[in-house]
C-alpha cells in the first residue's frame, strides 16, 4: 500500500477533477502491474495497472488506495474491470465518499467471491485525498496557503522589493509544490504588484496548474505575463458580478476564463470563491498570497494547510506583512494549527502545519458567512 501511495502522489496536480490514485498488482510476491490516475483523471489507476499486469491478475492481490469505482461514466467501472480479470484480493486504504460509490464498489467486489480487505494506511490515504474528499464533503478544494517571508513575517521591504527573500533551494521547493497542486491563486494585489507567471519551472515538461487571480473588478494589467500566457497556460480570473464590462470582454478575448463569484462587504467572498472553483473541478489549490487574501482565508477558516519559508533576515515593522488584517482582539480568536514537518531548505526553514481540528471561535464562525476577499 505504501508504493500505492507513492504512484498516487505522482498523478497529484494532474489527476483533477478525479483523485489521485495509486494502484499496485501483486502475483505470488511479485509486482506485475502498476498505475496511478491518468492526466485529467482518466484512465484510472485500476485499469491501467491490470493491463500492465495481463494474465499475471488472475488469482493476483490488487493494492489500492482508494474504493474501485462501481459506476458507468465516461469508462466502465473499475471494480467491474477487476471482476473479469479474475483477482483473488483487493486491498483498500479508504472506502469512497463520492455517493455514486460509498461502499458499492466493495459490495460488487464481495458478491463476485473476491476478498476485500480496507483501512490499510488509512490515514495517510486520507491526507492525500483530502482535497477530493472535501469537495465531496463540503464543496470547496484543500487549499494550502504558502508564505515565504523574513524572520520577522515581512514579504517585502517599505518599498515592495521582494526578490529574493528566501534562496534558490527554497523557490525550487515553491515549484514543487505547485506542481502537486491543481491551481496556483493569488491575489490581485500580488499580480498587478509582482507581474508573476505563476508557473512550474525547472520540473521538466509538465502540465501546468491553473493559474487563478481573485480579482472583483477584473482591474488587472492586460500587459502582465499572465495575460501574455493566457493562451497557453490556463488563465481563471474570479470576479464580482459587477466587474468592468470591457475588460471582461478583453480578458475574454485574450483566452482567459472567468468565474462569477459573490461579493460580501465590498470584497469577493473567499467562500464563494472556492465553491466556484469546486464546481469548476478543483481540489487542490494552492495560494500565494498576498496578505489581504491570505487574511480573507484564514479568517473564513478556509485554509486547511500552512507553508512557512522563512529566511535569516529582518526586514522590520515598515516592511510588507506576510498577512493582512484580521481583526483580531484575542488569542482565543486566532486560527490555530498543528506543526507537522520542518526542513532546512539551503539555509531557509520551510515549517509546514495542519489546520487544528475545531479551530478557533471565529473561524468556524465565519466558514458559513464569508469574510471578504481581495
Amino acid at each position: 500500500m505504501a508504493l500505492a501511495l507513492s504512484l498516487g502522489r505522482r498523478a497529484q496536480g494532474n489527476a483533477w477533477p478525479n483523485p489521485a490514485v495509486g494502484c499496485v498488482v501483486v502475483r505470488e510476491g511479485r509486482i506485475v502491474g502498476r498505475g496511478w490516475t491518468a492526466p485529467g483523471g482518466r484512465p484510472h489507476a485500476e485499469p491501467q495497472a491490470l493491463a500492465q499486469a495481463g494474465s499475471a491478475a488472475h488469482g493476483s492481490t490488487v493494492y489500492v488506495t482508494l474504493e474501485p469505482c462501481a459506476h458507468h461514466g465516461q469508462t466502465p467501472p473499475c471494480a467491474e474491470a477487476l471482476i473479469d480479470a479474475g483477482v483473488a484480493r483487493i486491498v483498500v486504504g479508504v472506502e469512497d465518499t463520492d455517493p455514486r460509490v460509498a461502499g458499492r464498489g466493495l459490495a460488487m467486489l464481495r458478491r463476485a467471491g473476491i476478498e476485500v480487505v480496507t483501512g490499510v494506511l488509512a490515514d495517510r490515504v486520507v491526507q492525500d485525498l483530502a482535497g477530493f474528499r472535501l469537495t465531496r464533503a463540503q464543496g470547496r478544494p484543500w487549499v494550502t496557503l504558502k508564505l515565504a517571508s523574513s524572520f520577522d513575517g515581512r514579504i517585502a521591504t517599505a518599498t515592495g522589493e521582494s526578490q529574493w527573500i528566501t534562496g534558490p533551494a527554497a523557490r525550487r521547493e515553491v515549484h514543487a509544490m505547485r506542481m502537486r497542486h491543481d491551481a496556483v491563486m493569488v491575489g490581485a494585489g500580488t499580480a498587478r504588484a509582482d507581474d508573476p507567471m505563476l508557473t512550474v519551472r525547472g520540473m521538466g515538461n509538465v502540465r501546468q496548474p491553473v493559474r487563478v487571480v481573485v480579482s472583483r473588478r477584473l482591474d488587472l494589467p492586460l500587459s502582465s505575463q499572465l495575460a501574455r500566457t493566457a493562451r497557453t497556460v490556463p488563465l481563471w480570473l474570479c470576479h464580482g458580478p459587477d466587474a468592468d464590462g470591457p475588460l471582461a470582454q478583453a480578458w475574454d478575448g485574450i483566452g482567459a476564463r472567468r468565474v462569477q463569484c459573490a461579493v460580501t462587504g465590498g470584497q469577493l467572498d473567499p467562500g464563494s470563491v472556492l465553491r466556484a472553483l469546486a464546481v469548476a473541478g478543483l481540489t487542490r489549490v494552492f495560494c500565494e498570497g498576498g496578505g489581504a487574501l491570505a487574511a480573507s482565508l484564514l479568517g473564513a477558516g478556509l485554509v486547511d494547510e500552512l507553508v512557512g519559508f522563512s529566511a535569516g533576515l529582518v526586514i522590520g515593522a515598515e516592511g510588507h506583512p506576510a498577512v493582512g488584517v484580521l481583526g483580531l482582539g484575542r488569542l482565543a480568536e486566532a486560527p490555530r494549527f498543528d506543526l507537522v514537518e520542518t526542513r532546512d531548505l539551503g539555509g531557509d526553514v520551510l515549517h509546514r502545519w495542519h489546520r487544528r481540528q475545531g479551530g478557533s471561535p471565529v473561524a468556524e464562525a465565519a466558514v458559513g458567512q464569508g469574510s471578504p476577499a481581495g
